[in-house]
């Protein structure tokens, strides 16, 4: 399965300097283990692959987020790809396990390698970021039990918001996104 993930990987066209330091690095750890999903929360192994999946609405490229209770930000829903799972039935899961919804596209578009804060910090995700079309007005079945809000927001929103309350890269994805026309 590393095979598959390197290769994965390897197409991913890095957006910025640091999409590309990160691209290179998860190529080396691919390289050097075969220890990539995480076998015992929240940090056994120490770094291991998540799946994010950013709903996005087709009409207004406004982006649904959720309040991460673990976390303490607003993050795309998404999760840790179980062992021989692949990454992008990770992302279909997700979507529909925490908010009821289908829809998450087949390829990756982003990668990053972040430490974790929140309940939980202390380890290494290496996150895998899927786009997901999603209407805003799709009824959704959120998972209240790991989320305290899920709501839409505008791209000025998030611009405008305090950064320190949304993943470090969400901003990255977001630029990348539009400058591709995503």
């Amino acid at each position: 399965m590393t095979s598959a993930l390197h290769d994965l990987v390897s197409v991913l066209r890095p957006y910025d300097d640091l999409e590309a330091a990160h691209r290179a690095d998860t190529l080396a750890w691919l390289a050097s283990t075969d220890d990539v999903y995480r076998r015992v929360r929240p940090d056994t192994p120490p770094r291991h692959l998540v799946s994010y999946v950013v709903p996005v609405d087709p009409g207004t490229g406004d982006v649904l987020l959720v309040d991460h209770r673990n976390a303490r930000l607003w993050l795309p829903p998404g999760g840790h790809v179980e062992p021989g799972e692949d990454p992008a039935a990770t992302a279909h899961r997700e979507l529909a396990e925490e908010l009821g919804v289908a829809g998450a596209a087949a390829e990756p578009v982003f990668l990053t390698v972040t430490e974790t804060v929140g309940v939980d910090a202390g380890h290494t995700d290496v996150s895998l970021w899927y786009l997901a079309t999603v209407g805003r007005d799709e009824p959704l079945s959120a998972d209240e039990g790991e989320f305290a809000a899920v709501r839409w927001w505008t791209r000025a929103e998030i611009a405008a918001a305090d950064p320190a309350r949304f993943d470090p890269h969400l901003g990255r994805f977001l630029a990348k996104t539009a400058a591709e026309g995503r």
